[in-house]
Formats: structure tokens, C-alpha cells, sequence
């Protein structure tokens, strides 16, 4: 039925990955899984396209369309030689330029979506009643940054996602055209939320020493607390997401370096994960192949949020 399409996603997804754009590659072949019946020979052919890609694209990032090649040196001599290596100066750096504008646009994108700022309006009325403006917008612009996170992971691997939605009182969620292929890709995908909240926590705590504001305190503290708490093991938070890239082996270290952390921070929300941790040890179906990026990010995030929950707070919102 969708055989003309098939090929010319085959074709697509080949010559992308020929130019280096890999995650425009691994767009077409996601397509192309969408298309195929799940008892069709191909699909494993696809999905075992997909991993290659996948960890091409964690060594090596998502890639680019490959530049036009520059004009070949003319026999003007040394000054038209030095006017090329000028424009290709100027080339690169526009290239620089709107790169950056890029990424800046994909992280803006749901300030341009009206849904989305209606519903990071409503979020923020709600906390307002409660905590104050100042406390409800950095806290609905920490929730932001994170679902953003998951956004530019999911694109890093060529699955399109949409703006965040918020919902008051409960958080926010995206919505993606198609799920990770592998586990290895998944917690990437969910580790990436909690890695760019922490980034915010961390902005947000320097901005408090460098103003003295106690509402950005309390802000830092909080999104710590709510990135903390997404790293538990379990379904549909982003540590379950974690967890399914993790060994039985790994998923024992993970819980040993949860039990050293509430040691040393004695953060209660700490044990709830460890609790987690060590029942997802022995329960459900572990990967066979290690992935120890992903136990190093996982424990490296549960310290820092676990040490950011410990900001001091003197004054009352």
C-alpha cells in the first residue's frame, strides 16, 4: 500500500545521512516505522537503522545540512585569494550566527504558541493566589525550561515534539509525533528534562546572590525539589525513562549511590528514590547491555537537585 513512499523515505533517509544530517535522516526512517505493519520484515531492518543512528547521534550530534563547497581559488593571485578567505570568514560566522538564532527560536517556541501561553497564564494565576507573582512566574518559567529539555532531546533525534502544555497546580506536558525507538534513546529523552531544569535551578540560585531576592531563592529550591522528584523509577516520570537504558547491576549501583547521597544531604524525598530504586532492582525486565552515560548522568543529577534542595530560605514568600 505504501510502497512509492517507503522507497523515497528509504531514499531520503540515505541521502541525509550521506550529507551528516543524521537526525533528519532518522526522522524519515521513524516515518517509515509509522508505515509499515508491525508483522512486516522491514520493521526490523528500520529499528536496527534507527540504534545506528541513535548512538551515531549521541557521539556525534544531530548534524547539519553539509555547506555548499566554497569556489575553488582563481588565478587572480594572493588578493582574490584573501577576499575568498574573507567571505568564507564572514560564511562561517553567519553560519555561527543562525545556528544560534536557531536553537534560540526552538527553545521560544511555545512562547509563540497561544495555547501554550494561555495555559502558562492560568498555571501562573494559580500559584500567584497562593505564592506571590514573583514566586509564580519563575516557578511556571522553571517548569518551562525543563519540558524544553525533553523537546530539544526528542528533536536531537529526529522525532518531532510539540510546545509544552501546562496544566495548573499539576505541571506541564508535551506531546511527540512518534516514541523513542530504543531504550537507550528513551532515557535520553527523560534525563534531558531534569538536566536542563538543573541548569535553571542553578541560574536561578546565581541570580539570588548576585540580587539578594529571597523569591529567587525559594524558586531555585522548589525546581529542585520538582526535578528531584521526576527522577523516581518509576512509569511516565522521567527516572522510569532512566531506568529502562539501566542493567540489574546498574540499577543496584544507582540505588548505592541514592543511599550515600540522603546520607550525606538527608533529603527525605532521597529515600522515596531509593525505595524505588531498590524495588526496580529486582522487579521488571533490565536491559542486558550497560549504558554507564546514562548511570553516571542519572546519579550525578540526583546529587546536585538532592544538594539544591538544601538553598536556605530566610524570609517568607
Amino acid at each position: 500500500m505504501h510502497g512509492a513512499r517507503l522507497a523515497a523515505l528509504a531514499r531520503d533517509a540515505e541521502q541525509a545521512e550521506a550529507r551528516g544530517a543524521l537526525a533528519q535522516a532518522a526522522s524519515a526512517w521513524r516515518e517509515a516505522l509509522d508505515l509499515l505493519p508491525p508483522e512486516a520484515g522491514q520493521v526490523a531492518q528500520v529499528r536496527a537503522r534507527l540504534e545506528t543512528l541513535g548512538r551515531r547521534i549521541e557521539r556525534e550530534g544531530p548534524g547539519r545540512e553539509a555547506p555548499a563547497a566554497p569556489a575553488s581559488r582563481s588565478r587572480w593571485g594572493a588578493g582574490v585569494g584573501a577576499l575568498t578567505g574573507v567571505a568564507l570568514l564572514a560564511w562561517k560566522l553567519k553560519a555561527l550566527l543562525l545556528l544560534g538564532l536557531g536553537k534560540a527560536k526552538v527553545f521560544l517556541l511555545g512562547l509563540t504558541k497561544l495555547s501554550t501561553l494561555l495555559s502558562m497564564l492560568a498555571s501562573v494565576g494559580v500559584y500567584w493566589t497562593v505564592w506571590g507573582w514573583r514566586f509564580a512566574l519563575g516557578l511556571v518559567a522553571s517548569i518551562y525550561v525543563h519540558e524544553m529539555g525533553h523537546v530539544f532531546a526528542l528533536r536531537r533525534f529526529g522525532i518531532a515534539a510539540s510546545a509544552p502544555m501546562f496544566v495548573p497546580g499539576l505541571g506541564a506536558f508535551i506531546r511527540a509525533q512518534q516514541a523513542p525507538t530504543t531504550a537507550r534513546e528513551s532515557a535520553r529523552v527523560g534525563l534531558a528534562g531534569p538536566l536542563w531544569g538543573l541548569a535553571a535551578t542553578l541560574a536561578t540560585y546565581l541570580a539570588h546572590l548576585a540580587t539578594g531576592w529571597e523569591s529567587l531563592a525559594a524558586i531555585a529550591r522548589v525546581g529542585a525539589w520538582l526535578n528531584l522528584f521526576n527522577l523516581l523509577p518509576v512509569a511516565m516520570l522521567d527516572g522510569g525513562r532512566g531506568f529502562s537504558s539501566l542493567t540489574r547491576l546498574q540499577r543496584g549501583l544507582a540505588s548505592a549511590a541514592l543511599a550515600a547521597i540522603w546520607l550525606v544531604t538527608q533529603e527525605g524525598l532521597v529515600l522515596l528514590l531509593l525505595a524505588c530504586a531498590a524495588l526496580f532492582t529486582f522487579v521488571g525486565r533490565p536491559v542486558k547491555e550497560p549504558d554507564w552515560a546514562v548511570l553516571a548522568q542519572y546519579t550525578a543529577l540526583a546529587a546536585m537537585l538532592a544538594a539544591a534542595t538544601l538553598i536556605p530560605v530566610e524570609v517568607a514568600l
